[in-house]
């Protein structure tokens, strides 16, 4: 029997007006075309797939208000591949931790989900706090090879094979 398994998309909402964002949208960049291609073979393969990303401080923010802010941000191109389609879930996060103050390990439980895999970026901040808060509460934990500095992306080969 096959653990069943989650691709939990972090942070990749951002509209790159802040202090360190050219760093951050030329790491994303290198990224981005794998992390579209996994994202696709999830939606293809039937796993479950749950984006998570900062609400930037509005509490008031929907998903389409992320999506929206990142896509009119300076860098729609690293937006636009990976849009969440209809009825994929994208929860809010205050803190770096995806598991921190969301309902993610909830839905994670309710659809028997015992392996992470976790991409996005700020691999040294919100994947690592995600992956050890995953680890904490029993899951497997898969963060792909590095790919920049400061993301993760995936081997050639999809968690869903």
């Amino acid at each position: 029997m096959s653990r069943s398994r989650a691709l939990i998309v972090i942070d990749m909402f951002n509209p790159y007006e802040h202090d360190d964002a050219d760093v951050l949208a030329a790491n994303v960049e290198a990224i981005i075309e794998p992390l579209a291609a996994l994202i696709d073979h999830a939606h293809r393969a039937g796993g479950e797939l749950v984006y998570v990303n900062d609400n930037y401080g509005d509490f008031a923010a929907t998903r389409d208000d992320l999506v929206a802010r990142a896509s009119e941000g300076r860098a729609p191109d690293l937006v636009e591949p990976i849009v969440p389609r209809e009825g994929t879930a994208l929860l809010p996060k205050v803190r770096h931790s995806a598991f921190y103050s969301t309902t993610l390990e909830y839905l994670l439980r309710q659809r028997g989900v015992e392996e992470v895999v976790l991409v996005g970026q700020v691999t040294e901040q919100c994947i690592l706090y995600s992956a050890l808060d995953a680890y904490v509460r029993h899951y497997s934990v898969c963060v792909p090879r590095m790919r920049s500095r400061r993301s993760t992306a995936t081997s050639a080969t999809p968690p869903y094979a």
